[in-house]
């Protein structure tokens, strides 16, 4: 599909200077600033978050929970992305990008009064309801108002926005938890949802007005009882596989993959779980993509701190490596990926991120030097930026508008999903440890493996990103 093809999508003039017609030209500053300032603010909340978790856990106790934290959140984002889906289709970005905001502030400020491990998951959950309204709006926005050449520049961008959270983040959320109280983290994130959320409002009516109602009351009603089911089958899954009676693992697991997936195929693109060609691949290796990431991403510190006896201050510098090379690899496939192809992309960083897992899984062994963890969590996020964006742009380039909130928001469910899963397979897995005699380093060996295979299964899938047929040269 050609730019100019795409309804809405900024077109370009024959003889455009592409230095006028850029991200920061007066008529695209305002939402390139908006969309930067947001993503800014997940970031320093995603990097804050799983660096001071130790500590928390500590305090707080329940390490059984450990791994709910970050699965609450996830389980919010897909009830709030599937949500946002339709009301971006019918009333534009504006209405709920500001509730969404609203959501993630009210999480935050329970996060940091939080008595309990309990109440720490429920004010999670709250504040990924809220979170997930911001990836949909923020590929609608782009897909509206940037013609296709421009888009793998902006997602670089956006990329880039985790550089000063990914550099100064957890070395500041570590500082400020081993210092003063990690409550501090979550509350001292309020000030920039004020900021961010005042910029990036500003900008949206500009770009994304109100459309037609595609798909009416009834359609919006149906998408949230399959987002609830989804929510529900995914958190009776993750349960299921925490639990250490034999009986209710079963039970639970079987009851959460009934309700899970036949509500997730209903919101996703038809022919997602069977790999049908295109846009469904590019929906469901998104969601093994990060599945893959993050049964290493939220426990990497927990390796370092409790396996290697690092401080949540030195262990934040994986993070933060880790960060630093995802921008990277985005920025590489900015610049590339007119030229290899975004199906090519994708399947480098698939292998990239495979190799990257496994070598982070050395660090747990005492013979490897603690200081391998930094390359070789970076060589992780560099795959990561090499692949992330590719299936984005993939379903940008080849999904009609009118469908772009639903679309854009069945990727999006794929990633939180991915995400969820594999954040809370790999917790039930380090938590179940213990209960068979087995050292922690043992469960999180067991997990980061998981990682590697699901990644060599996305490099596996890549190829049939490539509809029948089509050309091997994008530019």
């Amino acid at each position: 599909m050609s730019e100019t093809t795409l309804p809405n999508a900024a077109p370009e003039a024959p003889n455009a200077s592409h230095l006028d017609d850029g991200l920061w030209s007066a008529g695209r500053r305002g939402l390139t600033i908006g969309l930067v300032l947001t993503i800014t603010l997940i970031a320093f909340e995603a990097l804050a978050i799983s660096t001071i978790m130790p500590l928390v856990a500590r305090e707080l106790g329940g390490l059984q929970l450990y791994g709910w934290v970050f699965t609450a959140f996830f389980l919010g984002s897909l009830l709030g992305i599937a949500i946002v889906g339709g009301v971006i289709d019918e009333r534009g970005l504006a209405l709920p990008l500001g509730v969404g905001l609203v959501l993630f502030g009210v999480g935050l400020i329970g996060g940091g009064l939080a008595p309990s491990m309990e109440v720490l998951v429920v004010a999670r959950f709250v504040q990924g309801l809220g979170g997930g309204a911001i990836p949909p709006i923020a590929y609608v926005a782009i897909g509206r108002a940037l013609p296709e050449r421009m888009r793998p520049g902006m997602f670089a961008t956006l990329s880039t926005a985790w550089v000063l959270p990914g550099i100064a983040g957890p070395a500041i959320a570590g500082s400020v938890a081993e210092l003063s109280n990690w409550r501090f983290v979550f509350l001292g994130l309020l000030p920039l949802i004020v900021l961010s959320g005042a910029m990036a409002l500003r900008s949206l009516p500009a770009t994304a007005g109100r459309d037609e109602a595609s798909a009416g009351d009834r359609a919006g009603r149906r998408r949230i009882r399959d987002a609830v089911l989804v929510v529900v089958g995914a958190g009776l899954l993750t349960a299921g596989l925490t639990s250490a009676t034999p009986t209710l693992l079963v039970a639970l697991v079987a009851i959460g993959i009934a309700l899970l997936f036949p509500a997730m195929r209903r919101l996703t693109p038809p022919g997602t779980f069977r790999s049908v060609r295109g846009v469904p691949t590019a929906v469901l290796l998104r969601g093994l993509l990060t599945a893959a990431f993050f049964t290493i991403d939220a426990y990497v510190s927990l390796a370092l701190v409790e396996v290697r006896g690092l401080s949540a201050t030195g262990a934040g510098l994986a993070l933060t490596a880790a960060t630093v090379s995802w921008t990277t690899g985005s920025w590489t496939q900015a610049r590339f990926s007119r030229r290899l192809g975004l199906e090519r992309f994708a399947r480098i960083g698939f292998a990239v991120v495979a190799i990257g897992i496994a070598l982070t899984g050395l660090v747990l062994s005492p013979s490897v030097p603690v200081w391998f963890a930094v390359p070789a969590f970076a060589l992780t996020g560099y795959g990561m930026g090499l692949a992330y964006s590719q299936f984005a742009l993939i379903v940008l380039r080849d999904a009609g508008h009118q469908s772009q909130g639903t679309t854009t928001a069945g990727l999006s469910l794929s990633d939180a999903l991915g995400t969820a899963l594999g954040t809370g397979v790999a917790g039930a897995i380090i938590a179940a440890a213990p209960r068979f005699g087995l050292p922690l380093a043992a469960g999180l060996a067991i997990a980061f493996g998981l990682g590697a295979v699901l990644a060599g299964l996305g490099f596996v899938l890549s190829p049939r990103l490539r509809t029948v047929g089509a050309a091997t040269d994008l530019r």
